[in-house]
């Protein structure tokens, strides 16, 4: 169980909303202390309301006299009587309290009257992480954070305060890569994710604090508790919630999301493999095998994609598959998949078929939109960086095109066979693409 102490956001995708909903993400049993009540969407905040402090201290005391807290977590405080009496609070907690001192609106205004600011000192003495952005480092320290040096200044400035630990956030710092930066006495330690080219992360910094604060709930030491949660939040961010007339929110729920579609994933590429045995394929089935691959909505691994393991191979009473459908039983398909995902998302569905003249001839008698990349190509640095031409190859086929291609020709390395693959959003589709281009091969 944990606790959230913060402001309402009737939008949803901040404040208490953003905190329980992350929770709930987590399997931790969200409790909260409402501080303010805001009337707010996707465009901007257009009222407040702060409760008073007897109605503040009658949900915290409610609720850490019944439950069991296993790690609590501040948003908005609103006033500088809140920030004090919640710090007063805050002495007698006996679970971690991950503190988000939230001062400075994305506009850069101030939130806070200075004494409240004043008033954060106390209080983060009495927590195990803070976790500012750039800007409310500024407040706290008067540092400007630019860069990795200024942030463990900054977050060395903040551990004066008695805090255990300091998070600095990286979002605001530009840059092709988001570096949080965690600060402790023992040193400091980064966490980088690729920044994601949305303006929809209302609720991100709530949704960053109250992961941490579930996972310490669950028992997770801090610097295992900050690696989940920056991982949740990349992931939340870039499949963010496509809600209101404004950028949209933080997709709180999507890790949930993600595990609901394991099954289903799995029974679409078990039945696009079926239709694919019934018809006997052999003619497309490369001398390596041939695979069905399917990624679940919010894919970003191999661990999260489905396929054939062992593949479908030819036999002398046609296409059969070795094995069962499980997760990560394919590598190279999978993480052609995922690479080309990252440029098209909605691509969940891949196969690899064989590639000869008689397949490049059928897919020209298609017409569908080709694209091809030849591994010999790649820049040797970029290989050894990558670790696997699958990036490199995607880039080559999907970035800058308006059509994404349907099938894709890998020339492959020299002395390896070259395949065709096909991609697809649904697996009907991708099974009509492959029974088609069977039908033109063997025609």
């Amino acid at each position: 169980m944990a606790l959230t102490i913060a402001g309402s956001d009737s939008g949803g995708g901040a404040g208490i909303q953003a905190d329980l909903a992350t929770m709930a993400a987590h399997d931790v049993f969200g409790t909260s202390a409402i501080t303010a009540v805001t009337a707010q969407h996707t465009r901007g905040v257009e009222s407040s309301h702060v409760l008073p402090i007897a109605e503040v201290e009658a949900q915290l005391e409610a609720v850490t006299d019944d439950f069991d807290v296993g790690a609590a977590k501040t948003g908005m405080l609103a006033t500088t009587e809140i920030v004090e009496t919640v710090a007063d609070h805050a002495t007698a907690f006996e679970f971690p309290l991950v503190v988000d001192p939230v001062m400075v609106a994305t506009t850069g205004d101030r939130l806070l009257e200075p004494e409240a600011e004043h008033a954060y000192e106390t209080l983060l003495g009495e927590a195990t992480l803070a976790t500012p952005n750039t800007d409310e480092a500024a407040v706290l320290t008067g540092i400007d954070v630019t860069d990795e040096a200024t942030a463990r200044e900054a977050g060395e400035t903040i551990l004066e305060t008695g805090v255990d630990a300091v998070l600095l956030k990286g979002g605001h710092v530009p840059g092709e890569t988001v570096r949080d930066l965690l600060v402790t006495d023992d040193g400091t330690r980064a966490f980088e994710h690729p920044r994601i080219d949305t303006d929809a992360t209302h609720g991100s910094g709530c949704t960053l604090a109250a992961a941490i604060a579930a996972r310490l709930a669950k028992g997770d030491p801090l610097e295992v508790a900050v690696e989940g949660a920056t991982d949740f939040l990349a992931r939340a961010v870039r499949y963010y919630a496509d809600v209101g007339e404004g950028p949209g929110a933080v997709n709180h729920t999507v890790e949930l999301r993600n595990a609901a579609h394991r099954e289903p994933t799995a029974e679409a590429v078990q039945s696009v493999v079926d239709r694919l045995v019934a018809a006997d394929v052999s003619a497309l089935v490369p001398e390596v095998g041939m695979n069905v691959v399917g990624a679940t909505p919010y894919a970003e691994s191999v661990a999260e994609t489905a396929a054939v393991e062992g593949r479908i191979t030819r036999t002398l009473s046609g296409s059969q598959p070795n094995r069962g459908v499980r997760f990560g039983a394919s590598s190279h398909v999978a993480r052609f998949l995922l690479s080309a995902r990252e440029f098209v998302p909605d691509l969940r569905f891949a196969v690899n078929c064989r590639f000869g003249p008689d397949v490049e001839d059928a897919l020209e008698a298609l017409g569908w939109p080709v694209a091809e990349y030849d591994r010999d190509a790649e820049p040797t640095d970029v290989k050894t960086a990558e670790g696997s031409t699958m990036g490199w190859g995607a880039r080559q086929v999907f970035e800058g095109r308006t059509e994404p291609p349907v099938a894709i020709i890998d020339r492959g390395d020299v002395g390896k066979e070259a395949m065709t693959k096909l991609v697809a959003s649904d697996p009907e589709t991708l099974a009509e693409r492959v029974l088609a281009l069977d039908d033109e091969v063997t025609e």
